[in-house]
């Protein structure tokens, strides 16, 4: 059985991925927090507790922006190292182009929508959910953000050899392969383990 690393995993499971990891794989949970039990602790910038070429996948949802832009390299380096040659990585986080056209409308503390942790602002978008750093969750304070360009050239720097990316409302999604795949291939991975297509961002595309 295929094995991927669900970073930032937080109280969610597998059943809360994208539907192509619904059948075929197993969930490692990787989490700073040890309160919900993941099968490793750890950062981001530093996955030392994850062996080198030992997953098929990684899938980080909304942790890329929780470190600085100085730290990027490492983060997307790291979802690389951990990777097996023929690997691949899922990640979203804010669609901050997208999310700074309600800032400038004005709406920047209305709810935007609403999430299992209550209603989401522009101003919990930009800098992290306001209620969870409150309540001493300093780790959820957003310190960087990206647009559809910025993101695949964090992913083409850190060495991810296919990438395509995806915007899906608020959000971005890519799926960057470790080694280089047939675009016909990268479709297929964005269509299986990424949401429907909302506001395509490009083709996939080999970044060497």
């Amino acid at each position: 059985m295929k094995e991927v690393l669900h970073v930032g995993c937080g109280k969610a499971t597998i059943k809360k991925m994208t539907a192509g990891f619904q059948q075929g794989w197993r969930e490692v949970r990787f989490d700073i927090n040890p309160n919900v039990n993941p099968d490793i602790v750890g950062t981001t910038v530093d996955m030392t507790g994850v062996a080198s070429e030992s997953v098929d996948a990684v899938y980080s949802s909304h942790n890329i922006e929780h470190v600085y832009a100085h730290q990027i390299g490492k983060v997307l380096s790291e979802f690389w190292r951990v990777l097996k040659s023929d690997g691949f990585l899922v990640v979203t986080c804010p669609n901050i182009q997208y999310v700074a056209e309600f800032i400038a409308k004005g709406q920047l503390d209305e709810p935007l929508y609403t999430s299992s942790a209550g209603p989401i602002s522009a101003l919990d978008i930009l800098y992290g959910h306001g209620k969870a750093i409150e309540n001493g969750e300093e780790y959820m304070a957003h310190r960087t953000a990206f647009t559809d360009s910025t993101l695949k050239k964090g992913l083409n720097a850190a060495r991810f050899a296919t990438i395509g990316v995806r915007k899906h409302r608020l959000d971005l999604w890519a799926i960057a392969t470790k080694t280089a795949v047939h675009s016909d291939v990268a479709r297929r991975l964005m269509n299986e383990y990424l949401p429907p297509r909302d506001m395509p961002a490009g083709a996939p595309e080999n970044s060497r």
